[in-house]
């Protein structure tokens, strides 16, 4: 097949992580003789310097017309000032809202091998094969009014929780769809008790839970969500929560997996390009070190071309070099290892089948 990709490198570490990815998609492509078209764009902070804006309409344009956005990692102290009128997070921000993707998924399997990499306990993380689904495009991060002003004689700042039936139904059904393919169990995480958006997400949870009866549903407030991740994982399948709750409870899951820099991510939508990019940041003080770990850009690789190019059998490839490589004892430092980003990537490349 012949397909279209926008790699967005961004800052940090996002150029050395995606090169190495790239690398893997190369070689997958040739085996199996796909035709993968890269086109390398500016996103994030390195296009506040070169354009005054995190993501310029050009770049939005083609990424929408692409088959599918290899994203690396935006930000750092540079750009780092809160009072800034133009961020880097403003760019991922507009590529998720201009791409229509409302749904982040991020699995977290726990390596047999990499027990002891988690500072939690390995009889506790025996069997961890989460995917947690957050929503992206409603919520706090995109309620309004927002701002500032004054009250009382008080500075005051204020967000809005906002949420429509239909982001919250469009979301719980993906999360029931996948799950039939997996333990055919949801959990729906929300703050019921308090907020009226989360009430109405856990009716309409409870909706589509009437309609799916094959797959079993389980409402959860998100503090005990929070303790459920670090103390029973193994007991949760597909978690499905909005957008500021799943931002923090991916992070979270993160540490069961042993470093952020293992997991992946994909951002989808009813249609158009996905978004794929590990959840791990732009780690300032590691760039240009070559000492990150690509395993987390390597396997969103894996997810986009299962995704957006429904190279099923490709993604795999990808996934059991990945497993073979951590198996085998390939480590990068941030898995208490010594391989470069490199030399990690060429561990993957001579598993691959």
């Amino acid at each position: 097949m012949k397909a279209s990709i926008v790699v967005l490198p961004g800052d940090g570490i996002g150029p050395e992580v995606t090169r190495e990815a790239l690398r893997v998609l190369k070689a997958v492509a040739q085996k199996k003789g796909h035709e993968l078209r890269f086109t390398e764009r500016l996103m994030g902070g390195c296009s506040i310097d070169a354009h005054g804006v995190a993501l310029t309409d050009e770049v939005l344009k083609e990424c929408q017309a692409s088959d599918a956005v290899l994203l690396g990692a935006v930000g750092g102290p540079k750009w780092d000032d809160p009072k800034a009128k133009v961020r880097p997070e403003q760019g991922l921000l507009g590529l998720r809202k201009g791409l229509g993707v409302f749904a982040n998924l991020r699995p977290v399997r726990v390596h047999e091998q990499l027990l002891d990499s988690s500072p939690i306990k390995p009889d506790r993380l025996r069997g961890v094969d989460i995917l947690v689904i957050r929503e992206l495009t409603g919520g706090l991060y995109f309620g309004q009014p927002k701002g500032r002003d004054r009250k009382d004689g008080h500075e005051r700042a204020f967000d809005t929780l906002e949420y429509s039936d239909f982001e919250v139904q469009r979301v719980v059904e993906l999360a029931f769809r996948l799950a039939k393919a997996r333990k055919k169990k949801v959990t729906s995480v929300d703050k019921a008790n308090v907020l009226e958006s989360s009430r109405l997400w856990r009716q309409i949870a409870a909706d589509v839970g009437g309609r799916n009866p094959d797959v079993a549903l389980d409402h959860m407030l998100v503090d005990t969500a929070a303790m459920r991740l670090v103390t029973s994982p193994a007991t949760m399948d597909v978690v499905v929560t909005e957008n500021m709750f799943g931002d923090i409870l991916t992070d979270e899951a993160s540490v069961l997996a042993g470093s952020m820099g293992m997991l992946p991510s994909a951002s989808i939508g009813e249609k158009g390009p996905g978004l794929y990019e590990p959840i791990h940041g732009s780690a300032p003080d590691i760039a240009g070190k070559g000492i990150a770990n690509p395993v987390g850009t390597v396997l969103s690789s894996a997810m986009m071309l299962r995704h957006s190019l429904g190279l099923t059998a490709e993604a795999k490839v990808i996934e059991d070099a990945v497993d073979r490589a951590i198996t085998e004892g390939c480590r990068t430092r941030d898995l208490g290892g010594a391989l470069t980003t490199t030399q990690m990537t060429d561990e993957i490349l001579k598993r691959l089948s």
